[in-house]
């Protein structure tokens, strides 16, 4: 049995700040087990590393035996979570949202303990929203002043933008702190964007006679563009996801000075190497290798020591020994040509055709060692197989089917 001290020790290095930590203290120290309250607005179907450092102290407390309460919004995903929303979300189906949550629970179980209902359940708030009369939803927005929603930070920017905040976004926070009353959600860790909405929830069941829950804010890195934290809509993520040799790569990609930020908050690694890695490259050393290391520690963790050496292998070989992959995924046409950018568009389907184009520009684009400096260019296939690389990392082959 871990003492609580043990714990916080544990969560030390990922946590930003708790709410408050001498509330924790007293939970922790009654040996009950906790209940942990992990929401999701299901607006689209994965996650990243960034969760993932809420997962794995999750998964921490699972294993002494406290329940995580796995909170599906599928009713407030119909409004979606304003958070660091410049504008409002588009809202998304019933059937997307169905599809989403199923996905939703296959990822998290690649970290949570998923089949023990000890320690884990799946909850929707739709449960209670869902069949809330009119008046008890008005009676719960009587509790919540204008002035208290509208200091939030975003709607602030908003407003001195001029740009519009709708209702239903003002709502978001009473929606996602009334699921804490529902809960009686003892702890929940999030990331601390999401500390305003969690406030609501210790607010409201305070109101219902309750025990407040406790915050955990988590650290949020950059993501691997070294600027806004990881997202799906800016491409700068690794996703729970991704395939080792993806995972490996993308961590390949990111700045230098990511490189310890990532160690600390995303490995396992001890902080006593990690400093000793970045001495070195402070004293002159190559930060390659720390960022080998990096990737290495991030495919061991989600796949396995096993998969880690090989694809450490696989990158040496073809990346340090500039060889083209046998393995790279062939792409098969029946055409005898097509514009350059079609092209990319066939193998980098979830790019951007501007992005494509910078690659280009970038002369980041080869077809059998040769650069191809115009998008617009003609290719021809003909009966030999050609070999298409794009940027450091992905490689094609090109078959005449």
């Amino acid at each position: 049995m871990k003492s609580t001290e043990q714990i916080l020790e544990h969560f030390e290095r990922t946590t930003a700040d708790i709410f408050s930590l001498e509330e924790l203290r007293l939970k922790l120290s009654t040996g009950k087990p906790l209940n942990i309250k992990y929401g999701v607005d299901v607006t689209a179907s994965f996650l990243h590393l960034g969760h993932a450092v809420n997962l794995w102290m999750m998964r921490y407390l699972q294993e002494l035996g406290h329940k995580v309460q796995f909170l599906i919004g599928d009713f407030t995903t119909r409004i979606g979570d304003p958070t660091g929303r410049s504008e409002s979300r588009p809202q998304i189906s019933d059937e997307d949202i169905a599809k989403n949550a199923e996905e939703f629970i296959k990822q998290v179980g690649k970290v949570l303990i998923t089949n023990d209902p000890r320690v884990f359940e799946i909850r929707r708030n739709s449960e209670w929203f869902s069949s809330m009369p009119l008046t008890s939803f008005l009676g719960l927005l009587a509790s919540v002043t204008h002035a208290r929603l509208v200091s939030r930070d975003m709607f602030q920017k908003r407003i001195a933008e001029e740009k519009d905040i709708y209702m239903n976004e003002m709502l978001y926070p009473v929606l996602q702190g009334y699921d804490s009353a529902m809960l009686k959600s003892d702890l929940t860790i999030v990331g601390s964007d999401q500390l305003f909405n969690e406030m609501m929830g210790r607010f409201f069941q305070e109101r219902a006679g309750q025990p407040p829950q406790i915050i955990i804010t988590t650290k949020i890195t950059p993501g691997l563009d070294g600027k806004a934290k990881q997202s799906k809509s800016l491409n700068n993520y690794i996703a729970l996801a991704d395939s080792p040799r993806q995972m490996f790569g993308k961590a390949m990609s990111m700045p230098d000075a990511q490189i310890y930020d990532w160690m600390r908050v995303y490995t396992d690694m001890s902080l006593d190497k990690i400093a000793n890695l970045q001495n070195e490259t402070t004293l002159g050393g190559n930060p390659r290798d720390a960022k080998l290391q990096l990737a290495s520690e991030l495919v061991n963790k989600y796949h396995g020591k096993e998969i880690a050496e090989d694809e450490m292998a696989w990158f040496m070989k073809s990346f340090s020994g500039n060889i083209f992959p046998d393995d790279a995924p062939i792409i098969k046409f029946d055409v005898d040509s097509m514009k350059l950018i079609e092209l990319l568009t066939l193998c980098l389907p979830s790019e951007t055709k501007s992005e494509l184009r910078r690659l280009v520009a970038q002369d980041a684009v080869e077809i059998d060692g040769k650069k191809v400096k115009d998008p617009f260019m003609i290719i021809n296939f003909g009966n030999k197989d050609q070999q298409l690389k794009i940027g450091k990392r992905r490689f094609f082959k090109l078959q005449r089917s």
